[in-house]
């Protein structure tokens, strides 16, 4: 599996990759997780408003911080 969490590195962004991280532990889980800062490379995946949370490809959230919940259920397949 793998995870992207996009943003320049602001405090939502930071929140977001640790919610990640704590949610793929909980659900004992293995994922590759990325933090994507360049704002170039966000863009190329279609996303104009961080945080962002890219699943395996698929985009899962944008401009919002989401709950651990959210991310639980967008990685167990």
């Amino acid at each position: 599996m793998d995870i992207k969490v996009l943003g320049p590195g602001c405090p939502r962004c930071r929140q977001t990759e640790s919610i990640v991280m704590d949610a793929l532990a909980e659900a004992n889980v293995a994922a590759n997780v990325e933090k994507v800062t360049d704002a170039m490379k966000i863009a190329s995946y279609g996303v104009f408003g961080t945080p962002a949370v890219i699943v395996d490809g698929e985009v899962k959230s944008v401009g919002k911080i989401p709950t651990r919940a959210d991310v639980i259920k967008w990685v167990k397949k």
